[in-house]
């Protein structure tokens, strides 16, 4: 159809030059334009004919279609048949024609149409056709065989071929992790990220895998934004997002990725991923993963003298929920070692905060005597007078809980030692029999049996079916009124 046009515009030309026809560049340039867009118009309706179900015989058209060239075409054609392979081998050697500059880029002829259009690359076009094949196919073969050449155009495309949930059948995971390739990072986080959030995977080897890679990630982006000398640089290095032209994987640093998974999995092996962040400045994910492993100190240690987070440090000592935490911590800061000047104004925090939790004479012997007496004495005071309020409260509650049990034991004597009368007209409240000089008993709702009913329905149930182990009766004389 283009071959057509041009053939017309040169006609046109030389007409106009052997009649001696004046014209303006603009009427020219608007002649060209008139059969471009008839020539477009002629070949998008190809296309979409090719493209919807249709009654072409293939094989009547393939060779038409292939030596005039229209390519694209014959691709839309072949998948409308479900000749899925072969349509992907057109859009696959379209991307490579286009980046190559044998093919003229659709964006120009998208431009013609509709100028305000943002234009789409012929190899964004390529690209995108063959993934929207593969997201509805169940060949694996097939699929991991065009997964590299779209993953080199646009990532995001790849990742969206391999997640698809349009397909009966979804590929096998060991299969597709093996198939990506190494250089692809990216993809394959996004992909385990799917298994594991998505498809809710406990597979141990794919947790450990994730972790791993992101933690090797987050080394490599760490050590190249520390290399800068411009530390503006290096903290938009360590925040940035990972972009692939228009569209992008991930909207979150690959360090907070990490930090997240680590906290919220426990389906990963700590020992592995700490074995390769180890001697790096990674201390955050390190303290997560020393938590992972039960190492209190050493999370301490990186809280408060690494990361000097004294919030983050003190919300762990309450985590483990043992007052020696406190004090650990408080040993900390006082003596930091590795020569390191003592942390007076985290301790004198940690003693405002926690100070009642403390031995006020453990602390008395911890503190430094190079301490500022200025910085730590309204706090030591408030602690002591504070201990001392305790101490007496739980004096009062301990006085009250001991008047409290005197007062339900003599409600429950003054209830086993009174008295009921039986004579020679008292009936059992079960069987009706007369009583007399026969062993009875009595229930706490005041209920009489014999002796013999009573072994039948047992001591906690009643004759009137109440279980005075389910049901508790209390009376008013039981109540404490203290």
């Amino acid at each position: 159809m283009l071959e057509l046009a041009i053939k017309n515009i040169i006609r046109y030309l030389e007409v106009s030059r052997e009649k001696e026809l004046t014209f303006s560049v603009k009427e020219g340039v608007d002649t060209l334009l008139m059969y471009l867009y008839r020539a477009l118009n002629r070949v998008h309706d190809m296309e979409k004919l090719a493209a919807s179900e249709n009654s072409c015989i293939v094989e009547e058209l393939e060779t038409l279609l292939d030596e005039s060239g229209h390519l694209r075409t014959l691709a839309f054609l072949y998948a409308s048949k479900g000749m899925s392979s072969k349509a992907l081998a057109i859009w696959r050697v379209l991307a490579k024609n286009y980046s190559s500059g044998l093919w003229k880029d659709p964006a120009v002829e998208n431009d013609l149409h509709d100028d305000s259009t943002v234009a789409i690359s012929g190899r964004e076009i390529a690209a995108t056709e063959a993934s929207e094949i593969l997201e509805e196919s169940s060949d694996e073969d097939l699929i991991l065989q065009h997964l590299g050449w779209i993953a080199d155009i646009n990532p995001v495309l790849a990742v969206k071929v391999l997640t698809s949930d349009k397909r009966p059948n979804q590929l096998s995971p060991d299969d597709v992790i093996v198939a990506i390739d190494s250089k692809k990072v990216e993809i394959l986080q996004s992909y385990l990220q799917w298994l594991i959030e998505d498809k809710d995977s406990n597979d141990t080897q794919f947790h450990t895998l994730y972790a791993l890679s992101l933690a090797k990630s987050a080394l490599e982006t760490f050590e190249a934004a520390s290399s800068s000398d411009n530390i503006g640089t290096r903290w938009v290095e360590q925040t940035k997002c990972y972009d692939f032209g228009k569209n992008s994987i991930f909207q979150s640093s690959i360090r907070e990725r990490l930090q997240i998974f680590l906290q919220s999995s426990d389906l990963y092996d700590p020992e592995e991923v700490l074995d390769l962040i180890e001697g790096s400045e990674l201390w955050l994910e390190k303290a997560i993963l020393y938590r992972k492993l039960g190492q209190e100190t050493l999370v301490l240690q990186i809280l408060a003298l690494k990361l000097e987070d004294s919030e983050a440090a003190e919300q762990y000592c309450a985590e483990i929920g043992r007052p020696d935490a406190y004090m650990q911590l408080l040993d900390m800061y006082l003596d930091p070692q590795d020569g390191k000047e003592p942390m007076f104004k985290a301790a004198v925090r940690l003693l405002h905060n926690h100070g009642e939790s403390l031995d006020p004479l453990q602390v008395l012997e911890t503190l430094s005597p190079d301490m500022p007496l200025q910085l730590a004495s309204d706090t030591i005071l408030r602690m002591l007078r504070a201990r001392l309020h305790h101490h007496r409260q739980g004096q009062i509650v301990h006085n009250l809980s001991r008047a409290v049990d005197i007062d339900a034991r003599l409600a429950r004597l003054e209830e086993r030692s009174r008295h009921v009368q039986i004579n020679d007209e008292s009936l059992c409240d079960s069987c009706q029999a007369r009583l007399g000089t026969k062993l009875f008993a009595m229930y706490p709702d005041d209920s009489i049996v014999c002796y013999k009913c009573f072994r039948r329905q047992g001591e906690s149930t009643s004759v009137t079916g109440r279980d005075f182990k389910q049901d508790v009766l209390f009376k008013p004389g039981w109540l404490v009124m203290r």
